[in-house]
């Protein structure tokens, strides 16, 4: 009998009941319908939609979004609102910087369950997502009083070179469903202490989530005297975000999302010569050598597939082990992921809640399909779960499959809980197995070999932006730079 992994024992513990999610909403200012557009005051002129709760597909609140009017007014007034920003000393940005933070710590549990309730995530994830946003304030506080430039000797004599860094000016925030709170964050928190002001453009399905936080910014800026439109929000679909793309006065585009996207927005900003930080796909690999410790390798593989329903960009999507322990591993990990409780996220015990939208079943089921059309076989799972509660959400069965290494299912990203395992002779060729894909982010191995440690993180190692050992490919290390290569995009956050 497989030892429960201390990940059930951490979802079902922490949280004993179910929120009062009605109370949250209106602890966070969210009410039946809500303005989009923010740059002061609140308004909207564009498309009315939903924000769809994906356990059952039912509208939590509706959004009247920005229109592209809207966004062009906001554009300049964030301009505006730099120059003055700019002109504050670091630490004083910082300590605004702090009063959000604490604001958001304040309303961390409200936070939590809205984001649960929006992107399907388990609350303990909808939490712990806040907390990243409380950390990197933290971090950001800190460096408001450290950033340094430095003093160059000069070959001309009664001179100095003196270098400082100077504030960008607009940094456009395009941020996906799956961390609406986070990763936004990330960037506001860092933009905001180097003398910046920052337009957000949320996911069109995760709105609710970009307003709360907003409104918590906002009332921050008003209680100094600040203007509002240091911190704006622009919600809406892809025509909102064409326009903060290919705007000359947006200086920096942070654009979080797919490769297809990114490949697109990436040259839109190179074009009028901006400046571009692209997080995007993921294929991520932990490969498991035959000295593993199996009480660390195994919580840790399902954690990294499983949770967020698959819906990471650090996500594990191919799992590569040993022959010699394949069998053994693969036993171990599928009856790991019988004992999974899928179900409403917001409920105790529960590790996998549903896929965000429709759009992603067909694509897991599509996927499935791939996987058998490609020559591959299902091991466990494969199916839409349609029973009970989970009738009328996006609920689908953990996948683990079995299929060759450069199958065209496995080459690509498919943002939802589908593991491909793949048997290996060598660590040299799990190396190259996991170097083979065009993506590029995070990498795991687990061994006790210094030798294959130290290869796997030396330049003949792993070609990803992060690379681990002994612990997951899921995660984000506050402080850190955190950002993949090759069709990853390149780009660094801290």
């Amino acid at each position: 009998m497989l030892k429960t992994c201390n990940i059930f024992r951490f979802s079902s513990r922490c949280f004993s009941s179910k929120p009062d999610t009605q109370a949250a909403l209106k602890a966070l200012g969210i009410s039946q319908r809500n303005f989009g557009a923010f740059d002061g005051t609140w308004h909207g002129s564009g498309t009315i939609t939903n924000s769809v709760n994906p356990v059952d597909n039912q509208p939590i609140a509706d959004v009247i979004n920005a229109s592209a009017d809207d966004l062009l007014a906001m554009i300049p007034k964030a301009k505006k609102a730099h120059e003055e920003w700019r002109m504050i000393p670091a630490p004083k940005r910082g300590d605004i910087v702090r009063q959000i933070r604490n604001k958001i710590y304040e309303l961390r549990i409200p936070l939590g369950t809205l984001i649960s309730l929006e992107v399907g995530k388990i609350l303990a994830e909808g939490i712990g997502e806040v907390q990243e946003y409380i950390d990197i304030a933290d971090f950001a506080v800190g460096l408001s009083r450290c950033l340094n430039g430095q003093i160059i000797p000069s070959e001309r004599p009664s001179h100095v070179l003196v270098e400082n860094f100077h504030p960008l000016g607009v940094v456009g925030i395009i941020s996906a469903f799956n961390f609406p709170h986070a990763v936004f964050g990330w960037n506001q928190t860092l933009a905001m202490i180097t003398g910046n002001s920052t337009i957000w453009k949320p996911a069109p399905s995760t709105p609710l989530t970009a307003i709360a936080t907003t409104k918590i910014i906002a009332g921050v800026l008003a209680e100094n005297d600040l203007p509002g439109s240091l911190a704006c929000l622009a919600t809406g679909g892809s025509d909102i975000g064409k326009i903060l793309v290919s705007d000359r006065n947006v200086n920096l585009i942070s654009f979080t999302g797919s490769t297809k996207v990114g490949r697109e927005v990436g040259i839109q900003v190179q074009q009028r010569f901006g400046k571009s930080l692209l997080e995007l796909g993921g294929n991520n690999a932990i490969i498991v050598c035959d000295d593993a410790d199996f009480e660390l390798a195994l919580p840790s593989v399902l954690f990294a597939s499983v949770g967020t329903a698959g819906q990471r960009c650090t996500t594990t999507r191919r799992l590569f082990l040993h022959k010699k322990i394949y069998n053994t591993f693969l036993e171990r990990l599928v009856n790991a992921y019988k004992q999974i409780k899928i179900g409403d996220p917001l409920e105790s015990g529960v590790l996998c809640g549903p896929l965000h939208t429709k759009s992603s079943v067909a694509a897991f089921e599509q996927g499935v399909s791939d996987v058998i059309l490609q020559g591959g076989k299902i091991i466990y799972g494969g199916h839409v779960l349609k029973d009970g509660n989970l009738s009328e959400g996006n609920f689908v069965q953990p996948t683990i499959t079995s299929i060759h290494h450069d199958a065209e299912i496995v080459k690509n990203e498919n943002f939802v809980p589908i593991l491909h395992v793949i048997k290996f002779e060598n660590f040299k060729e799990a190396v190259a197995m996991n170097n083979s894909v065009t993506q590029g982010l995070s990498s795991s191995v687990f061994t006790e070999d210094l030798t294959n440690i130290f290869n796997w993180i030396g330049p003949s190692g792993s070609d990803c932006g992060i690379v681990n050992v002994n612990v997951p490919t899921n995660g984000a290390e506050i402080g850190g730079a955190f950002g993949g290569e090759k069709e990853t995009g390149g780009g660094r956050e801290v």
